[in-house]
């Protein structure tokens, strides 16, 4: 399964547009991002639902910090509708900067996740709700257009919420694109049922021009190196001082430092870019892991739509004979 990503932050017009080529393409799935700052995720998810008809199309990922999860029910439930029965649902525990730039601290991430997504799947059933929990508390809450058969895909990095996806999910997504993240986060995943689908949320960008292609990527993969746990830098040998130093230029909107600090080290272990052919070949070495479906994340290409083309030419065929 192959899915793409796309972030709000442009006129739905445009993105529209390219979720009809993607589909056109031969992409599986559509994931939209969703944060405050951007078009608001299910409005741009109902527009792709009436102007696409067979990919799948979900938010990757919403949060139960800015939203309640009974309203996230109602919402991926009203996308089940007007999509014919095409919705999925992201859900993770949202990203602590945007966050806390609206006022709200990310704390216990994994118990109130799992709150949240015990009673999403119980209001999908259209059963009638009562829950008194650490986080939320409902009183005979009910949907009037339940959804049971949407799947939930759990976002997770770290080894608590991977278990936890394993264990309440229909799939995870995983923010990674390299193999040595990969061989950690599935060996976390020891609860997973028949059909469990393990996502690879990646940043790829893909290009004839291979430094055109690592360009457009560097000013993501500054942001990701910024976010990503100690741990994680240490697998790939990237310094906490150096991830800090990065952050803190982002955070005072000094781009050209952010972005000149991110080293080829970064890149390759934060991003699958280049080639067609060597995209694809780090795509065939995802599922070669165990990956179900790999999501090409931002920035997709220096040209998103020439990006979606160069894939539907040169690397999905290839993708489809497996």
């Amino acid at each position: 399964m192959l899915g793409i990503e796309f972030v709000p932050n442009i006129p739905l017009s445009e993105l529209v547009s390219h979720a009809i080529l993607a589909e056109e393409c031969g992409f599986d799935a559509v994931w939209v991002t969703d944060h405050y700052n951007n078009r608001n995720a299910y409005v741009a998810l109902s527009l792709l639902a009436e102007k696409t008809e067979k990919v799948k199309l979900g938010p990757g990922a919403t949060n139960p910090y800015h939203i309640h999860p009974a309203l996230t029910a109602s919402a991926v439930a009203s996308l089940d509708e007007v999509s014919g029965g095409r919705a999925m649902l992201g859900v993770g525990a949202g990203d602590e900067t945007t966050l806390a730039s609206i006022g709200i601290h990310r704390e216990k991430p994994v118990a109130r996740l799992k709150e949240a997504v015990k009673i999403i799947r119980c209001l999908l059933t259209g059963e009638r709700v009562t829950f008194n929990g650490e986080f939320f508390k409902l009183n005979g809450a009910q949907l009037t257009c339940p959804a049971s058969k949407i799947p939930i895909y759990i976002g997770a990095q770290g080894p608590r919420m991977l278990e936890t996806a394993s264990l309440i999910g229909d799939g995870v997504l995983i923010n990674a694109s390299h193999p040595l993240d990969f061989k950690y986060a599935i060996s976390r995943l020891k609860h997973i049922k028949k059909g469990f689908d393990i996502a690879a949320y990646t940043s790829f960008s893909v290009d004839l021009d291979e430094k055109k292609a690592k360009e457009a990527v560097l000013p993501i993969v500054a942001y990701i190196v910024a976010g990503t746990p100690k741990f994680i830098l240490g697998r790939h040998g990237i310094s906490l001082e150096t991830a800090l130093n990065i952050r803190t230029a982002l955070a005072r909107g000094d781009y050209h430092t952010a972005f000149a600090s991110v080293t080829d080290k970064m890149v390759n272990a934060f991003s699958i870019y280049g080639s067609p052919e060597h995209c694809l070949q780090r795509i065939h070495e995802l599922y070669e892991l165990g990956v179900t479906q790999v999501v090409i994340g931002s920035p997709i290409g220096p040209d998103k739509s020439a990006a979606i083309k160069l894939m539907g030419r040169e690397i999905i065929p290839s993708l489809k004979k497996k």
